[in-house]
């Protein structure tokens, strides 16, 4: 047997062939996760240290990768992907900021990868017949059940933080909040930037401890999973609404829309990339995205208003609550790796915020 030959292996039985790189375990066993494609032609850095990609193989669609080497002041958290699938991978970096080989960082954080494969081909499949798992191996199995099998769960717990962490900006005019389930680093600096101090809190903290901190306006994140699973999470955040400004990005979109009596569902394939369009009936914008499931606006009864919806397959990309002081968005308008297109909607935040703020000393007066 050829070493270097490795394989990945759908759940519907096709087998692409390519090379081993990254981390591979001495066994015959194998890596099985959830197949998703993402689009971004830049920032592979961030994908892969995005915890929204927990439990999932990646692959890139664009052709190249590895070429700025690996650049840790653009990582979003920790890795914890399943795998990683490319079409070629550069071996020679070239950027003033690299400080590595990706192949060799791969094998440092022992994430199993395969090179050579036909990522155009894989992409088509799952574009047809939706999100599949698959198997990284070098050895054929014998059946597919165990990868028809896998499933993510309690993905928001593996990637949460695990103990409360105060950021501290100098003249920190706002106190904000920001319940992790998976959080992005980037969200943390958009806060900062505006003169945000920001207390990061684990995903199972009660609505009672985090009111007990007196935020003026709280975050929820971004994370990875299936948004249902988490009923906690959603029970805290209904005795939160209406308490303090609440901006809800991805899968703090899903919890806030399932808080509020909402409905989500699992898309065909998702929306993986740098270069997802959404509008609000007027203009367009370019965006990060990062989810496999969507909020169904209807199933709100009316509670919330659409504010943005996806130019291809028209699904709920924002909601805003009227009367209580909330919005929420699918996609990321902290970017890392994509357009910053929509930061303006942390700036529409810190308003919310100011604006409660001022309120409150008034009426103390």
């Amino acid at each position: 047997m050829d070493s270097e030959k490795a394989f990945l292996v759908l759940e519907n039985g096709r087998v692409f062939t390519g090379k081993k790189i990254g981390y591979w375990p001495d066994s015959d066993s194998g890596i099985i996760g959830e197949l998703v494609f993402t689009t971004g032609m830049t920032g592979y850095n961030e994908t892969l240290t995005d915890p929204s990609y927990t439990g999932q193989i990646i692959v890139q669609t664009f052709p190249l990768i590895g070429n700025v080497g690996v650049i840790p002041d653009d990582f979003e958290g920790s890795c914890f992907a399943r795998g990683y699938v490319v079409r070629e991978l550069c071996d020679t970096p070239s950027n003033f900021r690299s400080e590595g080989n990706l192949n060799e960082w791969l094998e440092q954080i022992r994430l199993p990868g395969v090179a050579g494969v036909d990522t155009r081909a894989v992409t088509r499949l799952l574009r047809e017949y939706g999100t599949m798992n698959a198997l990284l191996c070098d050895v054929l199995p014998e059946d597919l059940d165990k990868i028809r099998d896998y499933r993510i769960t309690g993905a928001v717990a593996q990637t949460s933080i695990g103990f409360v962490q105060r950021l501290t900006v100098p003249d920190a005019a706002l106190h904000t909040v920001l319940v992790d389930y998976g959080a992005k680093h980037n969200i943390v600096c958009c806060l900062q930037r505006r003169g945000a101090e920001v207390t990061i809190v684990p995903h199972d903290t009660s609505a009672e401890e985090i009111l007990s901190l007196n935020p003026d306006g709280i975050m929820l994140s971004n994370g990875p999973g299936d948004p249902e699973e988490n009923v906690y999470e959603i029970a805290q955040i209904r005795k939160l609404i209406g308490k303090k400004p609440i901006f809800g990005i991805c899968l703090g979109h899903q919890l806030t829309a399932l808080a509020m009596g909402g409905r989500t569902v699992k898309l065909k394939y998702g929306h993986h990339g740098t270069n997802q369009p959404v509008t609000d009936g007027k203009r367009t914008w370019i965006t990060a995205q990062n989810h496999n499931y969507a909020v169904l606006t209807e199933s709100l009864n009316g509670i919330a208003r659409q504010t943005f919806q996806n130019a291809n397959d028209f699904s709920c990309e924002g909601l805003e609550y009227p009367g209580l002081s909330c919005f929420t968005v699918q996609f990321h308008p902290e970017a890392s790796g994509g357009p910053r297109d929509t930061e303006f909607l942390f700036d529409s935040f810190i308003r919310l915020c100011e604006k409660q703020k001022e309120e409150q000393l008034h009426a103390q007066g």
